[in-house]
């Protein structure tokens, strides 16, 4: 899906990118109206005060230097007031200076941060599906690069504004001194401006390009990087570096690209300004012997036009900025816009015990797939564990995901207390149901801080209770700092199993009414399953359990068998395995073939 939108801006022409770069600029300013005031205010004064810095330079030249060869006299009186001027000016230019790059850096690191946090929080708030269909890769993009390269021209913003008074104030400046010297500045501001547009057409197409590939060396270089173990099992690291290597060449290409294009600019953009000042000193000389300009005049628009190079180049900066803006800007927003939350309502569960949950004929399909589950009917009863058995692709993890409502089903409904789950509040179904996924995570932290997850009212008291009843408490005493020792990124010091006791700790620390175990023991060995399982029932939580092993699957109340998405028996473990041949063949399998 980013992808996409990433491509529709690559279509763009370059007048559809300079206007919608310019949205960007404008709904920037309106985020941070306060901070672009100053720095714009600062930056024309930055302007206007380069401008009086030219004519205070002509004036030297023409009533302090010229007199002191022809006439051999120094005025005194006019060489201190001189040097007065240009202090006052210097001083006005550092404090212009300095508002303009602290209200600017002020306004771009703010607005990052704050696009920072949206994107986050909307990562955060779109159900698991969403994130299933995008890299993560691609995701860490949106939140870093992506947001960077939206406001990157914010920082040269304020100084191609205060550019835009410069030259305004310059031009007035000469028509006021001569009409033919003011005939340059006439040729050679469109000219400026006519180079930085041409700049933008050609270098839109080679900017979208790299922020697409920065994205997709993110995505290749996560994806490695999170996959270490099997590269390196399987021997493939040779071919995880061509693979990376292969779009590290492209970017650097798409790169250069933009650096060659960069390299035909800005000598241009240099020379303008040199060919306007050479032209002024000839037509200067003309009009000067003509006597219809003096020599401070002269010098003063020279000076001029030696100045206007690097304050008129703000202005290519922006410009130049703006297709990586859009195509940062359009990726975010293709996060901040997309659909697919999951409202929530304002309900709560009745009464604080164990709750009851049930499935009345619920169907889904993921995406334009084929069904996964069809009239799926069962009740796991307040207090009771309820066992899910069935070959892969039965469907049981995505009745797990709907039991604690990460996703919706197309058809029927799922209820706790008899409270659809889409009526409840998002704080009151997360406060009663929890589940331990198939695969643990673990954050890089510490023992206490991965179960806690800062909840509030989960003590040291409730973080060792969680840690007993998840048959933890010999494996956390024997660690360095017990509760207090770092367990490293995802957990990298602990066992598979440690990992999967550890999160079942977090999940039974909040006092789930309702607990979900999708195969969350199956690292575990047999002995310290049934223990974990025995230690659940004793403690009165409603329990679904996805089960595999025929020992667990015997500790549970109630059986529900699922072939092909659909509920074809319950019951007890004994009673399956009496009157259902297929479910005696699938938990037998594994005696059948000796293991």
């Amino acid at each position: 899906m980013l992808t996409r939108q990433v491509g529709n801006v690559s279509s763009s022409t370059g007048n559809e990118v300079l206007g919608r770069g310019l949205r960007v600029l404008g709904q920037a300013i309106r985020t941070e109206p306060r901070l672009f005031i100053v720095s714009a205010l600062g930056s024309s004064l930055f302007g206007l005060l380069i401008v009086a810095n030219s004519y205070v330079v002509g004036a030297v030249i023409g009533r302090v230097v010229v007199p002191a060869f022809t006439e051999d006299r120094v005025s005194s009186a006019g060489l201190a007031l001189v040097v007065a001027v240009l202090l006052g000016i210097s001083g006005l230019r550092v404090a212009s200076i300095f508002a303009r790059r602290l209200a600017a850096g002020f306004m771009q690191f703010r607005l990052q941060a704050r696009y920072r946090r949206a994107v986050t929080r909307r990562y955060l708030s779109l159900p698991p599906a969403w994130h299933q269909r995008n890299a993560t890769g691609e995701l860490l993009s949106n939140a870093s690069s992506d947001v960077e390269a939206s406001f990157a021209p914010i920082a040269p913003l304020p100084f191609a504004v205060g550019t835009i008074v410069m030259i305004v104030g310059a031009m007035a400046s000469l028509f006021a001194v001569d009409w033919a010297l003011a005939l340059i500045g006439v040729a050679l501001f469109p000219a400026l401006f006519a180079l930085n547009y041409f700049y933008s057409r050609r270098m839109s197409p080679r900017q979208i390009r790299a922020q697409r590939m920065r994205a997709k060396v993110a995505a290749v270089a996560h994806e490695s990087f999170d996959g270490a173990l099997v590269v390196k099992t399987m021997g493939r690291e040779a071919d995880e570096s061509r693979r990376f290597g292969v779009h590290v060449t492209e970017l650097r290409d798409a790169l250069v690209a933009v650096g060659r294009l960069r390299g035909v600019f800005d000598p241009l953009m240099e020379s303008l300004p040199s060919v306007g000042t050479l032209a002024v000193l000839l037509l200067g000389t003309w009009r000067l012997q003509a006597g219809a300009v003096t020599v401070t005049e002269v010098v003063s628009v020279a000076f001029l036009f030696t100045v206007l190079a690097f304050p008129v180049r703000a202005i290519g900066w922006v410009i130049g900025e703006l297709p990586r803006s859009v195509a940062g800007w359009d990726r975010v927003q293709a996060v901040l816009t997309a659909e697919g939350d999951l409202a929530y309502g304002t309900g709560d569960l009745p009464g604080d015990g164990p709750a009851e949950l049930r499935f009345d004929r619920v169907g889904y399909r993921y995406a334009d797939g084929p069904p996964v589950l069809s009239d799926v009917t069962f009740t796991v009863p307040a207090g009771r564990t309820v066992a899910l058995v069935g070959a892969t692709g039965s469907g049981k993890s995505t009745i797990a995901a709907l039991a604690v409502r990460l996703i919706d089903p197309d058809s029927g409904g799922v209820s706790a207390d008899g409270v659809k789950l889409p009526d409840l509040s998002g704080a009151a179904l997360a406060g009663a149901t929890a589940l331990v996924p198939q695969v643990p995570f673990v954050f890089d932290d510490t023992v206490r801080g991965n179960i806690a997850l800062d909840r509030p009212g989960i003590d040291d008291e409730r973080v060792w209770a969680a840690v007993e009843l998840a048959q933890a408490s010999k494996f956390v005493h024997g660690l360095p700092e017990k509760i207090d020792t770092a367990v490293g990124e995802r957990g990298t010091s602990l066992s598979g199993g440690q990992r999967q006791r550890l999160t079942l700790a977090r999940a039974l620390a909040g006092n789930p009414r309702l607990l979900v175990l999708d195969d969350a023991t199956s690292a575990v060995d047999p002995r310290v399953e049934a223990a974990i399982l025995g230690a659940l029932r004793e403690s009165g939580t409603s329990l679904l359990v996805v089960a595999y092993r025929r020992a667990s699957i015997a500790l549970a109340d109630e059986v529900v068998y699922l072939h092909r998405g659909r509920v074809v028996a319950t019951g007890t473990h004994t009673e399956l395995m009496r009157s259902q041949p297929g479910y005696r063949d699938l938990v037998t399998a594994y005696e059948k073939e000796g293991l």
